[in-house]
């Protein structure tokens, strides 16, 4: 036999040998790898969540940021801020009749929606059939991406209390309003101007509670878990407006006039709140 026989019988019986010493995992193996495997999962699920809820909140404030540097612009091009609400009769009721345009549609071109607002027609009301095109609308920049709502996720500030729309309230955006830059007393940085809401309405474009809150009401007091129907079947009266509240985690963003986006607590001091809402309350706010 040839030296390289030799080695051929020599390399199949040592393959034979290691194919014969193999053995499979044993049952009590696999579920301590599975056991493994699952504490592994348990341990990054939450980090994984934590790290999608950072970016969203991120995304909001992006949302905010945004509709700021909106108003600032409207304002530059138009003297003032624009009207929460625009209606001959008050206060504003929240239903499905009057004129009741609100501040959103206002600010579209600065928002780079110059087509969307052309195909709002003013002459008749924001729930007429002639601007079905507008209000089926449905604009990213409008909506917390933690909370993927049929209207708007974020409202104006029309007073300080809980009170009817109307034309003599103190915010910055309410019924007929016409707000300057001066007109803040209390300093723009110490203004809301646009906040979070959780309980959404279905009608971005109109100046009802949909797109106005106040500062009357803590936040997150009314916080509805996004998918909820209650969302927009809310039980409240006709002139009832409601306050501000997130899905986030402890409180809600909210856009200054100063252009600045921060996250306000759930906890709060409710006199500090008040004042943020009120545009020219002459007292000085605290630390917030």
């Amino acid at each position: 036999m040839s030296s390289h026989s030799i080695c051929r019988l020599l390399f199949h019986r040592a393959r034979r040998g290691r194919r014969a010493g193999r053995r499979g995992f044993t049952l009590l193996e696999r579920m301590a790898v599975m056991a493994i495997i699952t504490v592994l999962i348990a341990m990054l699920l939450p980090a994984i969540q934590q790290a999608r809820e950072a970016a969203r909140r991120f995304q909001c404030k992006n949302n905010l940021m945004q509709m700021g540097l909106a108003l600032c612009n409207y304002e530059s091009a138009h003297g003032c801020l624009p009207s929460g609400s625009i209606d001959v009769n008050r206060p504003i009721q929240n239903t499905l009749q009057g004129y009741h345009f609100g501040w959103i549609v206002q600010i579209l071109p600065q928002l780079e929606q110059g087509n969307l607002f052309a195909s709002a027609d003013f002459s008749a009301g924001v729930h007429d059939k002639k601007n079905v095109g507008i209000v089926g609308a449905r604009l990213k920049v409008f909506i917390c991406p933690s909370y993927w709502a049929m209207g708007a996720c974020y409202a104006a500030c029309h007073h300080d209390v809980e009170a009817p729309i109307d034309i003599d309230n103190h915010g910055v955006m309410f019924l007929n309003s016409s707000i300057r830059h001066d007109d803040l007393i209390d300093g723009a940085s110490n203004t809301i101007y646009v906040g979070e809401i959780s309980e959404t309405g279905m009608f971005w474009a109109s100046g009802t509670r949909d797109t106005l809150r106040n500062t009357g009401t803590p936040i997150n007091s009314a916080v509805i878990q996004p998918g909820s129907q209650a969302a927009f079947v809310m039980n409240l009266k006709l002139l009832e407006v409601g306050g501000f509240g997130s899905i986030h985690v402890g409180g809600a963003n909210f856009v200054f006039g100063d252009g600045s986006v921060r996250f306000l607590s759930e906890n709060l001091s409710m006199r500090v709140f008040r004042q943020l809402g009120s545009r020219a309350d002459g007292d000085l706010v605290g630390s917030f």
